[in-house]
């Protein structure tokens, strides 16, 4: 008898572990509500991990034309109070693309983009905007749409700094000059699953919020090509790829990276796939400090490894 109770015992937890992680699965859009953020606010460091010598102005750009990412306004949310919290920057949001603007984009240190989905095929952001104006023909909506991103690849060339956060990377997923500038593009993800993150560099100071732990999460296992193929980036998080469920083909890498830190011209760039699920914020506060820490790093408060690993790396 006491036997069997165990073993019903046993039945019990496992039932009760699987339920959870089916739970886990398919985690639910939750609204976005002055207590959330209240939760952010507190969460969120009291002060830069670095040193800063000014306020810097960041645009933060939270426009999309394709897939609609719940998590949008929570993420938008978490930058704006970074920036008010620590006291280092002045976050200016907007989702307008005359941003773009040479004139405007100067007065900015740095850009963040924050899940801009693009349609489609054609995947150009900025193309699917102009294209609702009628009165712009073909040719000069394509034109537009190409000084429009050239104006972005040479602000950060010149020393700009651009953080992409999630699907920001999608933005102008066709674009090689994009993807360069990226690091990679967007190719597709599996479904949603509970993910170990894991530390690609523990003593890069830009981790440091991690305490040398990776951290598992219910996100997308975002999967990139074009330009991630010469992997001109340093990395900072990736997924085993062994524990990833559904990915298409074989998948010779072991490791997939999912954040990474890369220079461009005499710009930095900061990509952070974490994360499609606004819970993850609040179940791992480490994210928000890593993403301050991020922010630094675009705006030049900090120097960090930032060597490309090439090939040499798989």
């Amino acid at each position: 008898m006491q036997m069997k109770n165990r073993f019903l015992v046993f039945l019990f937890c496992v039932s009760l572990s699987f339920g959870k992680i089916l739970h886990a699965q398919s985690l639910e859009p939750i609204a976005l509500t002055d207590a959330w953020k209240a939760q952010i606010e507190k969460l969120a460091p009291a002060k830069t991990t670095f040193p800063t010598k000014k306020k810097h102005k960041v645009l933060l750009f939270s426009l999309f034309t394709g897939f609609n990412h719940w998590v949008v306004p929570h993420t938008a949310a978490v930058v704006e109070i970074l920036g008010e919290k620590s006291g280092a920057f002045e976050v200016v949001s907007s989702n307008d693309i005359a941003m773009f603007e040479k004139n405007n984009l100067k007065q900015f240190d740095a850009v963040v983009l924050n899940n801009n989905c693009s349609i489609n095929p054609r995947r150009d952001l900025f193309y699917d905007k102009l294209s609702e104006n009628k009165s712009l023909s073909e040719a000069e909506t394509t034109a537009k749409a190409k000084e429009l991103e050239e104006n972005l690849l040479s602000f950060v060339k010149k020393g700009g700094g651009l953080m992409a956060l999630h699907g920001g990377i999608v933005m102008q997923n066709k674009s090689m000059e994009f993807s360069e500038m990226m690091g990679g593009s967007f190719d597709y993800h599996p479904k949603q699953q509970p993910l170990k993150v894991q530390l690609a560099d523990p003593g890069n100071p830009l981790l440091q919020a991690f305490d040398g732990k990776g951290f598992t999460h219910v996100d997308e296992a975002y999967m990139f090509n074009v330009a991630y193929s010469k992997q001109d980036f340093h990395p900072l998080l990736y997924l085993n790829t062994s524990e990833i469920q559904g990915l298409k083909g074989e998948n010779p890498e072991a490791k997939k990276y999912i954040s990474w830190i890369k220079r461009y011209g005499k710009g930095r760039v900061f990509y952070a796939s974490p994360s499609h699920n606004a819970q993850s914020y609040t179940e791992h506060p480490a994210l928000l400090k890593y993403l301050l820490d991020g922010m630094q790093y675009v705006v030049g408060d900090v120097k960090v490894d930032d060597s490309p690993i090439g090939t040499s790396g798989q």
